[in-house]
């Protein structure tokens, strides 16, 4: 599994595996549910993350986010 934050679009990305995307529910507002093609969970998406998350775990998300990227540099 892996997380993965756009500051830009405030959307937090929760990869659950690899693969292709058969089918994208939204299960209520700013949450959204993605199934492979066997309809296992692939993936959930959270729009409006800062709204949506306690601020304390959008820190720590943006932290990891931007130590990730610091790696890659």
């Amino acid at each position: 599994m892996r997380v993965r934050y756009d500051s830009e679009a405030d959307i937090l990305y929760i990869f659950v595996k690899e693969g292709s995307i058969k089918d994208t529910i939204e299960v209520s507002d700013d949450l959204f549910v993605e199934y492979d093609e066997n309809n296992h969970i692939a993936g959930i998406e959270l729009w409006q993350a800062r709204k949506n998350l306690l601020p304390e775990l959008m820190s720590y998300v943006e932290q990891v986010n931007e130590a990730t990227m610091d790696l890659k540099s």
